[in-house]
């Protein structure tokens, strides 16, 4: 009974995942060279990361309806070679673009429009890889499975940036282009290593309404994933203008460490999803931890008076995050039928994409009025989060 389940094709799953995020957050490092060669404004950088969070909320939830129908492997070969594409276009474009710069509309245009794109396409991934390993995964244990994925996207955001930023320091071009082929190698290690699957929803005969999308079940899960998103988009966005402002850095100064800082980040998570890998503990559980840990690591950035306490905090914060993640996924997937896990999953994928757009809004808005606010939100929000985990399970036991 406490044999691990198999999941055929996990390993390479998992490395599409790594490499993938790498992709998206290497994107992150060049963004800003970039916008100042090409005498772009920073909300141009902006609008393009809204325009990716934007499309990944609407596009997530059909991608896992869509997944149901025809299969995972068919879904997540069709969105990595869209997602290849156009990262190579955009690598192409800007290539050019930096040897004869064309007009600001034009420019605009296209780093909105293929950012977008790839939000639109890589939205499928999550939820298809989660639906997979559910469907592949008896209840219970389902949240150690799903931390695999967690460590992976957590170890390609600092791998990605980390390898982009060191690139782009001796050629631009290069880091580009070196992005731009790594979902092509995800996309040959999905296409020869992960087995075929079935649709799970093919059989005509056996349709079934499908998942609505507040539906009961599902809602915890969607609040966890909206209110984890919100967070940590929060912190992503004012990070560095935290860093100078408050410990009065200079520019280069506040950028290294808001780099430290997000280097914690992905440690503190790598950290809890191993635990999570361990331990045999209900994903509410978790939640109501990592949520009381996370919470708290994130209400401290208000205190920060010295440099070392920035990390410090952010990694604690991290660590109770690492709990939350693959925990609200395990408990969208334990809580429906077979033939509703893409769903279950893209609902809830859906749910951090709103996260993805609201949080960096909110996060800057807040900062403007007093750079401990967002900070502060974030903590009442993550309590209020573990208070309605315990009180869920409260009453599910009544």
């Amino acid at each position: 009974m406490n044999a691990r389940p198999v999941v055929a094709g996990l390993p390479a799953l998992v490395l599409a995942a790594l490499i993938g995020t790498m992709a998206m957050m290497s994107f992150v490092a060049v963004i800003g060279p970039v916008v100042r060669l090409l005498g772009l404004a920073e909300w141009h950088a902006g609008l393009s990361v809204t325009a990716a969070g934007v499309l990944w909320m609407l596009a997530a939830r059909p991608w896992g309806l869509l997944s149901d129908r025809i299969g995972r492997k068919r879904v997540l070969l069709l969105a990595m070679s869209a997602y290849t594409v156009v990262y190579i276009g955009l690598a192409v474009f800007i290539d050019r673009a930096l040897q004869s710069v064309p007009a600001v509309l034009v420019s605009v245009a296209v780093l909105v429009g293929t950012r977008g794109l790839i939000g639109l396409f890589y939205a499928a991934v999550p939820p298809t890889a989660a639906a997979l390993i559910a469907d592949q995964s008896p209840p219970g244990q389902r949240t150690q499975l799903l931390a695999r994925l967690g460590s992976a996207n957590a170890l390609g955001m600092v791998l990605g940036p980390a390898a982009a930023g060191w690139l782009a320091y001796r050629n631009l071009p290069l880091a580009l282009y070196a992005a731009a082929l790594l979902p092509l190698l995800a996309l040959a290690l999905l296409a020869w290593r992960l087995p075929a699957t079935p649709p799970v929803a093919a059989n005509a005969a056996q349709k079934r309404t499908p998942l609505a999308r507040m539906d009961a079940r599902v809602r915890l899960p969607q609040l966890t994933a909206f209110l984890a998103m919100i967070s940590v988009t929060i912190a992503q966005v004012t990070v560095g203008f935290f860093a100078i402002d408050r410990l009065a850095l200079n520019a280069a100064a506040g950028a290294r460490m808001a780099g430290i800082a997000l280097t914690a980040v992905g440690v503190g998570l790598i950290l809890a999803q191993v635990l999570v890998m361990k331990l045999d503990v209900h994903p509410r559980r978790w939640i109501a931890l990592g949520a009381l840990i996370g919470g708290l690591g994130f209400a401290s950035v208000a205190l920060v008076q010295q440099p070392w306490q920035l990390p410090a905090a952010y990694a604690i914060a991290a660590f109770g995050m690492g709990f939350v993640f693959p925990s609200f996924q395990a408990l969208a997937a334990d809580a429906v039928e077979p033939h509703e896990q893409g769903a279950a999953a893209g609902t809830v994928a859906a749910a951090q994409g709103v996260g993805m757009v609201v949080g960096p809004m909110l996060g800057t808005l807040l900062y403007r009025a007093n750079a401990s606010l967002p900070y502060l939100l974030v903590g009442v929000l993550l309590l209020l989060l573990c208070a309605l985990a315990l009180a869920h399970r409260r009453a599910e036991a009544a």
